[in-house]
């Protein structure tokens, strides 16, 4: 059974840093690429990062290019985005999935297996 357990969020002020980790298991983890999704309230979940199991290649959607950065660690089976210059429109609840592919999808829609979110408040 695919799991994912989100974790690190928190309340941060703006500038600050957070790094989240996303514990997976169930699944053959060097195989799927893995995805960061955030939803803020009263809105649909938008894509954040995305890491590739074909060769490690990191996706990132143009808001947070240059203050995001998404690794995979194999041997603990685990994803991490590191979020540095939050901003107040940074803030949501952040979930990962995997689309149970090797590559990276653009749509939501294509990833399964959500874990259960950890919220992230950017707020002075």
């Amino acid at each position: 059974q695919v799991q994912f357990v989100e974790s690190g969020g928190g309340v941060v002020q703006p500038g600050e840093s957070l790094r989240l980790s996303c514990a997976a298991s169930g699944f053959s983890f060097d195989y799927y690429a893995i995805g960061w999704f955030r939803q803020a309230p009263g809105k649909g979940p938008d894509g954040v990062a995305c890491i590739s199991s074909s060769d490690g290649s990191p996706h990132y959607a143009d808001s947070v290019k240059g203050r995001f950065t998404i690794s995979r660690d194999r041997p603990t089976n685990t994803v991490y985005l590191q979020m540095n210059s939050l901003k107040p429109e940074d803030t949501a609840v952040y979930y990962c999935a995997t689309p149970e592919t090797a590559t990276c999808p653009e749509s939501p829609l294509a990833y399964n297996d959500w874990g259960q979110g950890t919220q992230v408040t950017v707020s002075s």
